[in-house]
């Protein structure tokens, strides 16, 4: 099978099982998932790409729990949360010169997962537990790029023609051809 069918049919049928998953035993917001999972595809895939794709998304996580942090701990006007939000954009660039944060839209897709699910779920920063927007958005993100390790991996095994041992015919044309 060629390598972009067999990733249709991997991540096809991951995304039914990631959807179902999230909508039923591992209630983190899908949509974070999706982005994380496409966050591993953007920085070039293998072991390597899910390290610096979940090292990524988890800076930008990071970045935002701060700029909601330091917007819920002030008098929470407009210039004030856009001046928080410019400042973590300011860090999330910095961020990028390492090597290892180096794709920026990786960085600023763990910001936004982080503002979304906050909004998404109506709670602060500042709340405790599991309730955390932080780390709701944080178990979604590695969820996807977990999906999409095993996404790529699924895809390889099924583009990867089988091996067949040859046959009684193939062998005599290969001596004939000696």
């Amino acid at each position: 099978m060629k390598k972009s069918d067999a990733l249709t049919v991997s991540i096809g049928v991951l995304a039914v099982a990631d959807t179902y998953i999230t909508a039923t035993v591992f209630p983190v917001p899908v949509w974070v998932t999706f982005i994380a999972w496409a966050s591993f595809f953007v920085v070039g895939g293998g072991p390597r790409g899910f390290v610096q794709s979940v090292a990524s998304n988890l800076t930008g996580l990071i970045i935002a729990s701060l700029s909601l942090l330091a917007i819920a701990l002030s008098n929470q006007t407009p210039m004030v949360a856009a001046i928080c939000v410019g400042v973590g954009s300011a860090a999330m660039v910095q961020a990028s010169k390492l090597k290892l944060l180096k794709v920026l839209p990786a960085v600023v897709w763990g910001f936004a997962s982080t503002v979304g699910t906050s909004v998404a779920t109506g709670k602060a920063i500042t709340t405790a537990g599991i309730q955390n927007p932080a780390l709701i958005a944080a178990a979604a993100l590695i969820t996807g790029a977990l999906f999409g390790i095993v996404s790529e991996f699924l895809g390889d095994v099924l583009s990867h023609k089988p091996h067949t041992a040859p046959n009684s015919i193939d062998l005599a044309l290969q001596e004939s051809q000696k």
